[in-house]
This record gives C-alpha cells, structure tokens and sequence, in this order.
C-alpha cells in the first residue's frame, strides 16, 4: 500500500479521467506524466489506450478501482485516468493567432462566471464543434480547467484554447479594440435569429443563476436573446451558448 506522501504528490496533479477523454488526452500530445488503469479493467478502448501510452513511453500503473475513484473525486472515470501537471492556460492573443492562422474572423466565448464545472464542459465541447477559436472564463468565481470540466468536455478540451483574465469587462474592452463585435447573451436583448454573425464575433454567456454581470452587460454592443415561448423565462447556460453558437455557425456557412 502506498504512503499518505504518495498519495498527496499524486493528488497535486490535475486528472483527465473516462475513455474518451483519455484517448484523446493521449493522442493530442499532451505531456502526460502517468497512466492509471483500475485492476480487472481491459478490452475494447482500454486496450487501444495502453498501447498508445506504451507507444509514447507513458508510465502505465495498475491501482485498484477504490483508489481511482478517490483520485478522481467519484467522477464516472470508466476504469482509467491520466494524471498530469496543471492545464495551460493560453493568452488572449493566443486565440486571436489561432483565428489568423485559420484565415478566419475571430469567433470567441466569453464565460461571465460560468461555476458549475458540467456547464463549462459542455460549452467547451460545443465551441470545438462550432469552430470557435477560444474561450475567456475569469480567474475568480469560476470553474477552472478541473477533471469534471474535462470529462465534460468529452476531449473537446485538448483542442479548445481557454484564455484566464483578470476582469472581464476590460477584456471585454480590447476585444474591441481589435475588432470583435461582443454580444451578450441576456434576457430583454434583441432577437438573436436577426443577428448577422457573419463579423469577428464574442459572445458573452452569464452565471446559471444571476446572468451577465450589470458592468459586462454595458461593454457589450448587444444584448441579444432568445424568444421564450413557455411558461419558464431561462435556459440552462450550456443550452443557450449552443443554440447561439451554432447560430454563429450557420450565418456564417
């Protein structure tokens, strides 16, 4: 049995856990530091996953099925989990470089306080779907780039460039500056079906239960809305961001 010391020094890595998830971990050439592989766990992906890692000289540990449901916090990991050093955050630039380098206007999510770790998941997988070249999200009163959010994510998350700032509104400002037109979704706004995305586009998804902050909401150049024909008046943020990102998509197909 493996000391307590062990035991923390492998909790001070940041865990990818499920099979989908780890596959794409592993192929995306991330800089994985070990394999974790519950005991009795083979066949079908698993099989593909420990061949990878061999093939890429990644350490490969056996533990048993207790212990990879603490180090993965009792999230569904499906037998296996990848430990590695803390995610990269990239820079604002950085999405912006991604865009150029694609020769395509800029399409950014702005997540104002976006904390439930499934929601920011979700919205990452459907921006790497949806092209979009990057997600903001702040450093405080936020998910982080945690195991929930990558399993979430589905393995979107390997591909998808997430920049952390400081204050949103004044990023918000420099986008700006540099061109994008930032829209915010919120109720009251304009009808988004009548929007022309077809622009360097941010769009601004607010906290599940309060919205887009009042100070953010006056940095965007539009608040824009999605009709609500029923008897409740929101939608859940992930929803929302993907009706709207593939929006985005559509006009500019």
């Amino acid at each position: 049995m493996e000391n307590r010391n062990n035991e923390n020094k492998e909790q001070g890595y940041n865990i990818i856990c499920g099979r989908n998830p780890v596959l794409e971990a592993v192929r995306s050439g991330r800089e994985i530091d070990r394999l974790l592989v519950a005991h009795g766990v083979s066949g079908g992906s698993v099989t593909a996953i420990i061949a990878k890692c061999k093939q890429k000289g990644i350490l490969i540990k056996e533990v048993s099925p207790q212990k990879l449901d603490y180090y993965c916090g009792g999230a569904n990991h499906q037998g296996v989990a990848v430990l590695f050093a803390e995610q990269e955050y990239c820079t604002v630039d950085d999405i912006f470089k991604k865009a150029a380098d694609q020769n395509e206007k800029p399409f950014i999510i702005v997540c104002d306080e976006i904390e439930d770790p499934h929601n920011l998941g979700a919205i990452i997988r459907t921006a790497e779907a949806c092209r979009v070249h990057g997600i903001i999200i702040p450093k405080r009163r936020s998910a982080s780039l945690n195991a929930t959010v990558a399993k979430s994510a589905c393995g979107a998350l390997e591909y998808m460039k997430v920049a952390r700032v400081t204050n949103i509104p004044n990023t918000i400002d420099e986008l700006k500056e540099k061109g994008v037109w930032v829209f915010g979704a919120d109720m009251d706004g304009d009808d988004y079906r009548q929007i022309d995305f077809d622009c360097p586009t941010a769009l601004v998804i607010g906290n599940e239960g309060k919205g887009i902050g009042t100070l953010t909401a006056k940095k965007c150049d539009q608040i824009i809305s999605l009709p609500m024909k029923g008897k409740i008046n929101s939608l859940n943020a992930s929803v929302a961001a993907g009706i709207l990102m593939y929006e985005v998509l559509r006009k500019r197909a």
